[in-house]
């Protein structure tokens, strides 16, 4: 079997520093799919770029937390949307305290919102993922919401990022604070690929994110080989793995303390180097539009 890996850039339209470093690699062919966080104010801007370049694979980041301390976003769905925001009114900080609170027939109705605003800007989404995990209720076992979520890319025909294989690293990265024994998980793995193969839901044979926590932090140089050595362990199949880029900017460091991670992200996939060292590796980029004509969904 050969080696397939989705390069994927999340946040998109999160700010503007973000859309600048997604609209720069995906012309430099350093990503191959991103995702767009409607909810976010830049959100419009990445969505009429999308419009204006459909040759690119770009989908809803469905997003169901606002992280940051000084900018936050909220739900966008019309009506009663009380059980999806935190006291202040806006996402919660958390996927543990979204799966404690959130409602499902509130979820239901926020994701249509946000696919529906993702189409308002003129294009169709090429796949689903969600932002920090939290409709995948591994946290806290509330598998219910991942079923919910995969009954809804079914009904749109959309691939989802969720992967087939259970990766004990999928779950050592600190976006998820994973309160649940990982042997629950991985029980539960093969009636969620079952479950989604019956709702015709496209999914990647693993999930391998990049840590952002330790020495890969201290300098760009350990970045860059913690990322190559990263890609030459990939296994055989269909990888996903994600990025966050930006440029560089006043606007982006003062929304995230990490801004360096995404700057350094951006650098990294803009050098041909990279490109080079990845096809070393024998591996084929590829889509999500590709994952799914290659499931046959």
């Amino acid at each position: 079997m050969d080696k397939y890996v989705i390069i994927n850039a999340d946040d998109f339209g999160m700010c503007h520093s973000a859309n600048l470093g997604v609209f720069d690699l995906f012309e430099k062919g350093g990503i191959t799919s991103a995702t767009i966080m409607t909810p976010c104010c830049w959100a419009k801007e990445a969505g009429v770029w999308a419009a204006k370049h459909p040759e690119y694979a770009v989908g809803v980041h469905l997003t169901f937390t606002s992280e940051w301390g000084n900018y936050r976003w909220s739900p966008i769905a019309q009506g009663d949307t009380s059980s999806l925001r935190d006291k202040e009114g806006f996402m919660y900080y958390e996927s543990d305290e979204f799966e404690a609170n959130a409602d499902l027939e509130q979820i239901e109705k926020e994701i249509r919102a946000q696919v529906e605003r993702f189409r308002s800007f003129g294009v169709e989404p090429s796949h689903l993922d969600n932002h920090m995990g939290s409709l995948y209720g591994i946290e806290s076992g509330r598998f219910e919401v991942l079923n919910l979520t995969l009954d809804m890319a079914g009904e749109y025909g959309l691939p989802f990022r969720f992967p087939g294989t259970f990766v004990p690293e999928m779950f050592k990265n600190d976006t998820l604070d994973v309160k649940i024994d990982q042997q629950l998980i991985a029980m539960v793995f093969d009636k969620v690929l079952q479950y989604a193969k019956s709702k015709g839901v496209a999914m990647p044979d693993y999930l391998i994110p990049g840590e952002w926590n330790g020495p890969q932090n201290d300098s760009y140089e350990n970045f860059k080989e913690y990322i190559y050595e990263l890609y030459r362990s990939f296994p055989n199949g269909i990888t996903e793995t994600y990025i966050h880029p930006a440029f560089e900017s006043e606007e982006l460091k003062g929304i995230s303390g990490a801004w360096h991670r995404r700057v350094w992200e951006h650098r990294l996939f803009s050098d041909p180097q990279t490109l080079q060292h990845i096809k070393a590796c024998g591996i084929e980029l590829i889509n999500y539009r590709d994952l799914k004509k290659m499931r046959n969904y």
